[in-house]
């Protein structure tokens, strides 16, 4: 019996080939995303925007999502209705570590020779070059996250080994998000910042070209589309974060607001720990709603602290502001 993961995959291929007879050609325009498709399916971010269209969430806050929990940001997104951002279940590549960019998604279905061809003749117009499997890495940025939807494809499905990791890293100085097997896992593992969240390790190649003269094992059928890995669903610009084994997929229009309550919830928990080593407080009083004399009491620690704490001077004094 067919599994629920390719019979959605089918159902996909299905759809696109709609696409394709009812729009004359229609595939790049919608299936490989163009900057105005891109700009069309985010229209909440207002900020600035790479060549592609996809929305550019300033360094500065990537900074600073770095310290952010995944609690932290899960309960942000929750708030805001956005109730299927986050997958688990990983084999991570320096799991001690975190990952923070920006999306550039790509979805591969299982192959078919027939789509196969259309889109490997659309790509020589496009002027992409090699399989396709590069041709997503050739369109990453710094700091960009390749987030890609492989179905869960493990044996000979690999499209990501060692050469094509070194071509991710040095365009992106980043990992990957890859919802299928990676193979070269000793040198993918080489390199320092390659933080990567995949589902599996297998040692066998993977068939993604016609001219390659064996098995179509997939097809990669859109690139800067709304992906769905696993559970979730990540657009292009999304804020990628994975830590501690989990990943969720941030819009770009809630990025800084995850940062400053993040940063507001450590603050207040660096002073609740602190009032409960000296004793001051009971648990009780910190677990529960504060008090207005413990209020005054972390106001006045946050501006007898300012110069020290874990965030800027101008976030707290911003804190301070909002609580006045």
């Amino acid at each position: 019996m067919m599994s629920w993961r390719i019979r959605q995959a089918a159902i996909g291929i299905v759809c696109a080939a709609a696409i394709l007879g009812a729009v004359p050609g229609a595939w790049a325009q919608q299936e490989f995303f163009t900057r105005e498709d891109v700009i069309k399916y985010t229209p909440d971010w207002q900020g600035e925007r790479f060549p592609d269209g996809r929305p550019k969430v300033p360094d500065a806050i990537l900074d600073r999502m770095k310290t952010v929990t995944l609690e932290e940001a899960w309960a942000v997104l929750q708030n805001a209705s956005f109730m299927h951002q986050y997958e688990d279940g990983w084999l991570s590549i320096h799991p001690d570590k975190v990952l923070v960019g920006r999306a550039l998604t790509a979805v591969w279905m299982p192959g078919r020779p027939d789509i196969q061809k259309v889109i490997e003749e659309q790509g020589v117009k496009d002027h992409r070059l090699g399989a396709m499997n590069a041709w997503p890495v050739d369109m990453l940025q710094p700091r960009d996250v390749y987030v890609a939807d492989h179905f869960g494809l493990k044996v000979d499905g690999p499209s990501i080994g060692d050469n094509v990791g070194n071509a991710i890293y040095a365009k992106s100085g980043n990992g990957i998000v890859y919802d299928g097997a990676v193979r070269d896992i000793n040198g993918l593992d080489e390199l320092p910042n390659f933080v990567s969240f995949v589902r599996y390790y297998d040692p066998s190649h993977h068939y993604g070209s016609l001219r390659s003269g064996k098995l179509l094992n997939s097809t990669m059928v859109s690139i800067n589309g709304p992906t769905r890995i696993g559970h979730a669903l990540a657009m292009p610009g999304d804020v990628v974060l994975g830590r501690n084994g989990g990943v969720l997929f941030i819009p770009p229009q809630l990025a800084e607001k995850v940062v400053k309550v993040s940063e507001a919830t450590h603050l207040r928990d660096t002073f609740g720990h602190l009032r409960l080593e000296e004793k001051k407080y009971t648990a009780g009083q910190i677990d529960a709603r504060w008090t207005p004399a413990i209020e005054d009491d972390y106001r006045a620690w946050l501006k007898e602290n300012e110069d020290h704490l874990s965030v800027s001077k101008e976030r707290v004094e911003e804190i301070l502001k909002d609580h006045e």
